[in-house]
């Protein structure tokens, strides 16, 4: 009986009505191909609402690939996609992307605006997690040089209590600002190439 139920399983999947089973290791490179049809070539998003991953901290996006496979993070696109990973599997594409270079993105910036992003940074202490030039450090992001577009959004999510999954330090920062301080700070951070 087992015989019968490996053959018709070979034949199934030779036929294509079954996939077979990849004897090959994980390979985060080839893996990247499908987040990359995303987040871009090398992890350099072109989409607005979409993060570059060039860059960032590998602890960082493993802590996001792992907050979306456990549910404290949702979106209908990354949540599935995560969920298939394992935390090998987690580690190495987050590694990938930290060794990537973050390329300038085209936003046009408004200069006043970016002067009062500059100014709302400096007044709720941005720098005291992001660390100077908007770097990053180890599970807190780099934002700078991200793209506008995200950073409004994640900021307002973060406001609206959307987006949780940061032990509560950007819900109380952002519920202190306006939709106006967001666009600034878009505008700012975006601007830091």
């Amino acid at each position: 009986m087992r015989r019968l139920i490996a053959i018709v399983w070979a034949g199934l999947s030779a036929a294509g009505a079954i996939p077979a089973v990849a004897d090959e290791p994980f390979s985060a490179e080839k893996a990247a191909q499908t987040c990359n049809a995303c987040h871009g070539p090398d992890g350099n998003s072109a989409l607005p609402e979409i993060p570059s991953l060039a860059g960032q901290t590998a602890r960082y996006i493993y802590l996001q690939l792992k907050d979306f496979k456990e549910k404290r993070r949702e979106n209908p696109q990354m949540s599935p996609m995560a969920a298939t990973l394992d935390k090998p599997q987690m580690l190495a594409l987050a590694q990938h992307y930290a060794e990537k270079k973050l390329k300038s993105n085209d936003f046009k910036v408004d200069a006043d605006k970016v002067k009062q992003g500059k100014a709302k940074a400096d007044e709720v202490l941005c720098t005291m997690c992001h660390q100077g030039g908007f770097l990053g450090q180890n599970e807190i992001p780099r934002v700078a040089g991200q793209r506008y577009d995200y950073i409004v959004k994640q900021l307002k999510d973060f406001r609206a209590m959307k987006r949780t999954n940061d032990a509560g330090n950007m819900t109380s920062v952002s519920k202190t600002l306006k939709d106006e301080d967001i666009e600034a700070l878009g505008q700012y951070i975006t601007n830091l190439n």
